[in-house]
């Protein structure tokens, strides 16, 4: 007999698909924010049968997708606990932490002390300090930098401190050197910035192109997850996309990297075709990169349509003993003021291909009732947080 009621469990992380504001939204200058409401009403309605099929519109009514009489998964919406609405809080919650302490992001570029220290530790002079789109500072800012060797430091809407440097003028490893620096300098209190980027790039002006030599520092989780309890007890814990760089490598047993929503998908079909035991955990950043922060409600609809797509494909490939979980990490409305991330709720979804019938499930206090119930189905250590949903799931299971 099997320690487990599920031998595998297929996570998705729609980055970015909030499902309506939270209750505490006006703490966060959120209220009002609908991501997926407001993604459909401007696409005039989503065309999404199979997540409608799952039971999205049973969640809350979503224009286009029709509320299913009999959904074939289990399927509520959860409330984040954690004080943030950025990745690092919302994955990290999702597999049982709580962030009391929110990461910072600094939409008006990082204080003038901390660019002081980079400048006067790295003898270098740093330009820009904003936030910016990857491609677009190096444009703006990429000759320049060629010209004087000045570092180019720029931000997002997460909390993230990104420094690029032409690969002739900035050797890959003093860009290191200098990232590493940077990351310990920014691990103090008053700045407390989730991950630091190294963003080298090459080419001439007009024409740079960023390198496959990015490297992310990133804060460890300050405690355990669900995922080291999984690897220490000899289950696969497999990452998908960004989630590798998300918890720093920390209880991951393989990683495959992605480019986009779609090679995501590709990783996940390649994982279903895997003999494992344990988790995958997928995150498709391309909902919340590309169209939520750069305010593109038509292009994040048409990317949820694509997903949408591509879902037959898993639901097919899905073993009588396998689990698979929709959710999301936080919201990003695409028609709320701004770019930054948004306080919603996030929807979730349950399916097991022998348990077609679904069922409504309690709204969830904390995304980390998801990681106890993971670790509840494995028979790991619970985390501190969350509560298992696995027996009422495991209720209607023939």
């Amino acid at each position: 007999m099997s320690n487990y009621t599920y031998k595998r469990i297929f996570l998705v992380v729609m980055d970015s698909v909030g499902i309506g504001e939270a209750p505490d939204a006006d703490q966060f200058n959120d209220k009002g924010s609908d991501t997926i409401g407001h993604i459909a009403e401007h696409m005039g309605g989503l065309n999404m049968p199979n997540l409608a099929k799952l039971g999205l519109s049973n969640i809350r009514e979503i224009k286009g997708i029709p509320v299913q009489e009999t959904p074939i998964a289990h399927y509520t919406k959860m409330q984040e606990a954690s004080n943030g609405k950025d990745t690092m809080t919302g994955h990290w919650e999702i597999m049982g932490l709580y962030i009391e302490q929110p990461f910072r992001v600094f939409p008006d570029g990082f204080p003038e002390g901390l660019i002081a220290e980079l400048e006067e530790k790295t003898g270098r002079k740093i330009i820009g300090n904003k936030p910016a789109s990857g491609t677009e500072v190096l444009d703006e800012l990429g000759e320049e930098h060629v010209k004087t060797g000045a570092l180019i430091v720029y931000t997002s809407a997460d909390s993230v401190l990104q420094i690029a440097a032409h690969e002739e003028i900035v050797p890959l490893d003093e860009l290191y050197k200098i990232c590493e620096f940077a990351r310990k300098l920014t691990l103090a209190e008053k700045y407390m910035v989730g991950r630091v980027i190294a963003r080298p790039f090459v080419g001439e002006p007009g024409a740079f192109t960023r390198t496959p030599n990015r490297h992310d520092y990133a804060l460890k989780p300050f405690e355990r997850t669900v995922m080291n309890e999984l690897k220490d007890s000899g289950y696969d814990s497999i990452s998908i996309g960004k989630i590798s760089d998300i918890f720093d490598g920390e209880g991951i047993t393989k990683s495959l990297r992605t480019k986009s929503n779609m090679d995501g998908m590709d990783k996940l079909n390649e994982t279903l075709t895997m003999d494992f035991t344990g988790l995958s955990f997928l995150n498709l950043v391309d909902f919340d990169a590309l169209f939520g922060h750069r305010r593109d409600p038509k292009g994040y609809g048409e990317a949820l349509e694509e997903f949408d797509a591509r879902l037959p494909e898993v639901l097919d490939q899905l073993k009588d003993n396998d689990l698979l979980i929709i959710t999301a990490d936080h919201g990003n409305d695409p028609v709320h003021p701004g770019t930054d991330h948004t306080r919603e709720y996030v929807p979730l979804l349950v399916y097991n291909p022998k348990n077609n019938k679904g069922t409504e499930l309690p709204i969830r206090e904390t995304f980390a009732d998801i990681g106890a119930t993971i670790a509840d189905n494995f028979k790991v250590t619970m985390p501190k947080h969350g509560t298992s949903f696995l027996e009422e799931i495991k209720e209607t299971r023939k």
